[in-house]
């Protein structure tokens, strides 16, 4: 498995875009590298390999690689940033996927779509978030885009921005999410494509313990996945658990700060070049 990364050389919060940041609360820095640190070697002991960007001053969020796009069998769809603070990352982005050897997807001017934070992959299906910083229609761009199917769910609670905050799939068939995130249509369409849907009380997770990495059997999150540990290890799950308080400032997490880049097919035929819709 491999994984996209930023190390945290600029992190701060300088502006406020979603209910959890404030310029008023600081970073400390040292701590922020050190849990990012944490994180990154505990990737390195599961055997994942690391890819890095180099983080830019001026673009605090860059860290948060799983904003940057959706990847799926060669190809990463582009993010679009909502907030004109973040849109300084997208040609960062792009020039990383394609020195990745990715096929780049950019979805058109005006449409909002935040990578793999909206878009998280059950199996080969795509589930995707809208309502916060994705358009419902990039979900069904991307899902074209990609060839596969798509499952659109409603976020509701501002605290739960992105989908990868209040929900995540560990493997084909199991996922945890919060229910409070979403909408009870919603809630019924994800209750119906995921055969084993934990729900996480909502004490958890709002310390972001859904914004988890699987890697095979094992669940990396944040400290505040303790009180289900026992719940994952009935659905066969080990979990390991970081602190990740410096980058919940900003409202984000241990998946917030990671982009899987081999999900999907591997392509049978060379990658075509860099497609712009």
């Amino acid at each position: 498995m491999k994984m996209l990364m930023c190390r945290p050389d600029h992190f701060d919060i300088e502006y406020s875009i979603n209910p959890w940041m404030s310029v008023e609360r600081k970073v400390d820095r040292k701590k922020a590298l050190d849990q990012w640190e944490k994180l990154y070697e505990t990737y390195l002991q599961l055997g994942l390999t690391i890819e890095l960007v180099e983080q830019e001053e001026g673009l605090p969020d860059l860290v948060f690689t799983a904003n940057a796009g959706l990847i799926w069998g060669g190809n990463a769809v582009l993010s679009r940033f909502q907030h004109k603070e973040r849109q300084g990352e997208e040609p960062i982005w792009k020039q990383a996927f394609e020195r990745l050897g990715f096929n780049v997807i950019v979805p058109p001017d005006g449409m909002a779509f935040e990578g793999a934070g909206d878009g998280l992959f059950l199996g080969s299906h795509l589930m995707c978030g809208y309502g916060f910083r994705s358009d419902r229609a990039a979900a069904r761009y991307a899902a074209a885009a990609l060839s596969v199917e798509v499952t659109e769910l409603h976020l509701v609670d501002p605290r739960f921005y992105h989908l990868d905050t209040c929900f995540c799939p560990l493997d084909d068939s199991t996922a945890i999410y919060a229910p409070e995130a979403f909408d009870q249509d919603s809630i019924a369409l994800l209750e119906k494509k995921v055969p084993h849907a934990i729900p996480v009380p909502p004490a958890v997770a709002a310390g972001f313990a859904c914004n988890a990495t699987p890697v095979g059997k094992t669940v990396v999150t944040s400290t505040a996945a303790e009180p289900i540990r026992e719940e994952l290890k009935d659905a066969g799950f080990s979990l390991i658990t970081l602190e990740m308080g410096e980058f919940m400032k900003s409202g984000g997490a241990a998946r917030c700060l990671s982009l899987p880049l081999d999900l999907g097919p591997v392509p049978s035929t060379p990658l075509q070049k860099t497609a712009t819709a």
